[in-house]
């Protein structure tokens, strides 16, 4: 029998106010007014061209409480890392000497990243070539699985492509980090298993990606909207894009900024 009389158990009570709470956070924040170089892997040029100019997202399709939740996960997932790394005897910097998280800024501040963090120092018995870019995710078990299998490049090619991009812009303030191979760390959230990857420099990759980021800049400046990955609106990626009915009933670029 349905029970038209529902009444939210405690426990959604206490989420939905949880949800809310980090909804409210979320929107206080000062929205990037850059083109995140993290982000240059994704193959669509139009979302990121969306993105770099802060376009709204289609109703409906603002992160929610439960994807605001996943994040600050991975947050603390990547604090551990660090930690274990460091108890492991590895001198791993995240930070500058003003508190600032590492990273870089080019073409006048257009384009930034953040990394998190450069291994200057490991045990012997690992013959690591140093310095080298340090990358953390945290995966599902699923994901976690596949990434171990098929290794990075092959599982997730747009973190190959921040990596890659991450120690061609970085070059410049820490020499030789693009010489080595970063060192990819994968932390499974359900079982706590580690895995770890180097990563050799991939140059073409970093270049194709750096051009990307220039023809993504030079288009929005002109008010040229590029052009989407597919005509089908029904093709995978664009099922799961925030501007989808945006991007579909669109001819020209409108900048929010």
């Amino acid at each position: 029998m349905l029970n038209f009389n529902h009444r939210p158990k405690l426990s959604e009570e206490i989420s939905t106010l949880i949800d809310k709470a980090l909804t409210k956070e979320n929107e206080h924040q000062t929205p990037r007014d850059y083109l995140g170089a993290s982000r240059l892997g994704v193959s669509c040029n139009r979302a990121l061209q969306f993105e770099y100019t802060k376009t709204a997202k289609d109703e409906g399709q603002n992160f929610t409480g439960k994807i605001l939740r996943i994040f600050q996960a991975g947050h603390v997932f990547e604090e551990l890392a660090i930690k274990w790394l460091r108890d492991a005897g590895f001198e791993l910097v995240t930070n500058k000497a003003n508190g600032d998280q590492l990273g870089f800024s080019v073409a006048d501040g257009k384009i930034k990243g953040h990394i998190d963090g450069v291994i200057t120092s490991a045990p012997n018995m690992l013959n690591l070539k140093l310095p080298m870019l340090w990358e953390c995710k945290s995966l599902n078990n699923k994901s976690w699985n596949d990434t171990v299998k098929k290794g990075l490049v092959i599982s997730k090619p747009i973190y190959a492509a921040q990596i890659a991009i991450y120690q061609a812009y970085m070059e410049s303030s820490i020499s030789d980090i693009s010489n080595n191979p970063a060192l990819f760390t994968a932390i499974n959230k359900d079982t706590a298993e580690i895995h770890f990857e180097l990563i050799p420099f991939d140059k073409a990759l970093a270049q194709s990606l750096s051009d990307k980021a220039v023809k993504i800049l030079t288009a929005t400046e002109a008010e040229e909207l590029l052009p989407r990955i597919s005509n089908d609106s029904s093709y995978f990626e664009c099922r799961f894009c925030p501007w989808q009915e945006r991007c579909f009933n669109l001819n020209i670029l409108r900048k929010n900024r």
